[in-house]
């Protein structure tokens, strides 16, 4: 894979489309443009090419001049990464300020239902997830524990489900992690999940994704196969809060638990192979 593909690679997981992506690239290593040159360089439509800087701009990537012809710079990389960033974070901070306005309404409506209702919902996008996700575990009493692949680590570390945890540990609860895979890019991640308090473990094989909230609550993966960690990354989990089934997860959990191996022999593993880190 060459670097421009690799840069474009990281760009697609940081939440642009792939077209968004090395168009950005473009201006970045070739400087300001205006768009007819730029889509015959690109292999595309001016028309095209138009609505894609546009969303480049929407993004605080990509930065118009006042003059006319109008040409189209890129924006420094760490203040675009830095945009995106909190554009997401404010996403996440409205979409839960709606849903305690909406908690709150429902109450005063008294249509909640009773607590002995099973419910159950499936969620649809990494968005949807981290909303479902942060309050939960703000309102956990004791356990919490997870069997995961190397997707949702990256996702825990980016919005806020790990500094969540260690809020929990702090009030005294338990967190357990099983992780399908530790390689280079993660280590750093996976060392700071176990610095916070987190026990992780490894387990060289593949199965469902899921995760049980104080052996009430629980949510299992039905396709969570990620092209890009990004919060409109589309995927399909099931959500309730059927005890029986929770029940059923923690036991499969404690099984798979006794014959994973803790994260910090397959971390030492790795560097005692010496293998070429991911960024290096």
């Amino acid at each position: 894979m060459t670097t421009d593909d690799e840069f474009t690679r990281r760009l697609i997981g940081f939440g642009l489309s792939e077209k968004a992506a090395r168009t950005y690239l473009n201006l970045l290593k070739y400087g300001p443009r205006s768009p007819t040159p730029l889509a015959k360089s690109m292999h595309t439509y001016r028309e095209d090419m138009h609505r894609t800087l546009t969303s480049l701009i929407d993004k605080g990537m990509v930065r118009p001049s006042l003059d006319a012809p109008t040409v189209y710079a890129a924006v420094d990389l760490n203040v675009a990464l830095s945009s995106m960033l909190k554009k997401q974070q404010s996403e996440l901070r409205e979409m839960e300020a709606r849903k305690q306005e909406l908690q709150e309404l429902s109450k005063q409506q008294r249509f909640q239902p009773p607590d002995e209702v099973t419910t159950f919902k499936i969620i649809k996008s990494v968005k949807e997830l981290v909303v479902v996700l942060l309050p939960v575990v703000r309102s956990m009493k004791e356990d919490w524990v997870m069997v995961v692949p190397v997707s949702a680590v990256v996702i825990a570390s980016q919005f806020g489900i790990n500094q969540a945890a260690y809020e929990f540990i702090a009030r005294g609860g338990r967190v357990r992690v099983i992780l399908y895979d530790i390689s280079y890019p993660i280590i750093e991640t996976v060392q700071e999940m176990i610095e916070n308090g987190e026990e992780v473990r490894y387990l060289d094989q593949r199965g469902i994704m899921f995760t049980i909230f104080d052996r009430t609550a629980c949510m299992s993966g039905i396709n969570v196969d990620m092209v890009h960690i990004s919060l409109d990354q589309q995927m399909a989990a099931l959500w309730t809060n059927d005890h029986a089934y929770a029940q059923y997860l923690t036991s499969t959990f404690e099984i798979l638990w006794k014959q994973a191996v803790p994260a910090e022999e397959r971390i030492q593993q790795l560097l005692e192979q010496g293998l070429p880190r991911a960024d290096g």
